[in-house]
């Protein structure tokens, strides 16, 4: 293992505010040339100092890789350098000692930890649910009537306070409300809980606004209606006077939904 030190580069625009941002990273092994890297993601430099020039601040990393190359390594040096050329607008760090099989993959690492941006979590795999919901809503785009229709819609306005159900999606046509809701037929639960909360919720609407409502359950396709959990969903959702739906249907839905709402 190889003794080394590193410094960081801070862009520090305003010497008074003393805020700064990481954007270049000095290795120094005890033996070798020395290492240095630098961000290729300014946006946090925009951030903080939205006048920043980064064709300058790009530039200075080829010149400074120049002149580290000049004082072979030697850190007061280069940290003359740095100060006599850059005046304050880089400025080091404390320096911090570090062990390295490979300075050079050592310098990679300390500029990922440093240098970049945390990742962003990958995104979660959509739930059987969520699948179904975005191709119901991807048939709605398709067909034009998306942003015609109401979202989110709170069952509470129908019902009473502290209702939580809500319905994916709906519009009004010909003295009816056209309810639309992705369901998992595989979720036994989520389907009773609709089916059950239906009935109070179509209620609510008559007596609201004299209209009857309609509720569609959007469903996966090919379901193995042998299965008991399945076959449960569907039978309680079809006694709740609730359609049913598969996603292949969709197209014939929202054409419908399109010619009702004018859009054809």
């Amino acid at each position: 293992m190889n003794p080394c030190n590193f410094f960081l580069l801070r862009y520090v625009p305003d010497a008074i505010k003393n805020e700064f941002v990481n954007v270049g990273l000095v290795l120094l092994p005890a033996g070798g040339a020395p290492e240095l890297r630098f961000t290729h993601d300014w946006a946090r430099v925009k951030c903080l100092d939205a006048q920043a020039d980064l064709e300058l601040l790009q530039a200075l990393e080829s010149d400074l890789r120049g002149q580290l190359h000049a004082t072979n390594g030697d850190r007061d040096s280069i940290l003359f350098r740095i100060q006599d050329s850059f005046s304050n607008a880089l400025q080091p760090s404390e320096s911090k000692a570090c062990l390295a099989e490979s300075p050079a993959k050592e310098a990679d690492e300390l500029a990922r930890i440093y240098l970049e941006r945390p990742r962003r979590r990958a995104e979660r795999e959509l739930s059987p649910r969520q699948v179904v919901r975005q191709a119901m809503q991807d048939e709605f785009v398709r067909a034009g009537v998306w942003p015609l229709l109401e979202k989110e819609i709170r069952a509470a306005r129908f019902t009473r306070s502290g209702d939580p159900m809500k319905i994916d999606c709906g519009y009004a046509s010909n003295g009816s409300i056209k309810l639309f809701h992705a369901v998992s037929a595989a979720d036994a639960n989520s389907a009773k809980l609709l089916a059950l909360s239906f009935p109070t919720l179509a209620q609510g609407i008559r007596r609201q606004q004299n209209k009857t409502a309609l509720l569609t359950a959007v469903v996966e396709d090919d379901l193995d209606r042998e299965d008991e959990s399945i076959g449960f969903a569907l039978e309680i959702l079809a006694q709740q006077s609730v359609a049913v739906a598969p996603l292949a249907q969709m197209p014939q839905l929202a054409a419908t939904a399109a010619r009702e709402l004018g859009v054809m």
